[in-house]
């Protein structure tokens, strides 16, 4: 039975590392399967890996209609045994929604990979619909830490080092501290980094942290 699939983590922690992965071992053994993505730092239609991975996807837009690409291939006599969605927290609930029907109705295994929450900690509506729709939701076993050493469970934005908790929700930028993609709307140089939740609550980044005390705060009473 083909089932959907839903594996989630943090930012930095292997999940298009794992789509290549997976699109390997299935090609591998002869199946056949299709790349999407959306947003991807690397540009648009290309799903990417820090370890300097990439393949060529689909970029899946908010008007993209996964049933009627699959059901159009189809007909047209392509075969397909899988789907590989990589970012798919950008994907809308209602594509999250086709791709279960392609499960249920054509048989075909979907692998969707992507993070949880946004840098502001709320869900992403297609990570949240994905959790709600998918036959299995797995935590990638891959721990990125935060600057302290203690596991990240926060991803967080910084406008030219600042950390930000209000804005865009979509704004493509990297973990990597290196210069992102140009931004047609923004000037500001964007970057995301990873916290544990303490540091997220206190705004305290890695580049902060080197710029302050790092003595432990005094209890909030006498």
């Amino acid at each position: 039975m083909a089932e959907l699939t839903f594996r989630t983590g943090t930012m930095d922690a292997g999940k298009s590392t794992l789509a290549l992965q997976t699109n390997h071992n299935h090609a591998a053994r002869g199946r056949v399967g299709r790349l999407f993505t959306s947003h991807d730092r690397a540009g648009a239609a290309l799903v990417s890996s820090r370890l300097g991975l990439t393949a060529e996807a689909h970029e899946v837009a908010d008007d993209f209609d996964f049933w009627r690409y699959t059901v159009d291939a189809l007909t047209q006599g392509a075969r397909i045994d899988y789907m590989i969605c990589d970012e798919a927290q950008f994907y809308t609930p209602a594509q999250v929604d086709q791709l279960a029907k392609i499960v249920d109705e054509l048989q075909i295994d979907v692998f969707c990979f992507g993070i949880l929450t946004d840098f502001r900690t709320r869900l992403f509506p297609g990570s949240a619909r994905l959790v709600e729709m998918a036959d299995r939701t797995e935590v990638l076993q891959v721990e990125a830490l935060c600057w302290c050493g203690k596991r990240a469970t926060h991803n967080a934005r910084t406008e030219d080092g600042v950390m930000v908790t209000e804005g865009e929700v979509v704004v493509v930028g990297d973990v990597d501290g290196g210069t992102p993609p140009p931004q047609p709307v923004h000037e500001v140089e964007v970057a995301y980094e990873v916290l544990c939740r303490q540091h997220h609550r206190r705004g305290l980044t890695a580049a902060r942290a080197r710029a302050v005390s790092l003595s432990p705060d005094p209890l909030p009473f006498p």
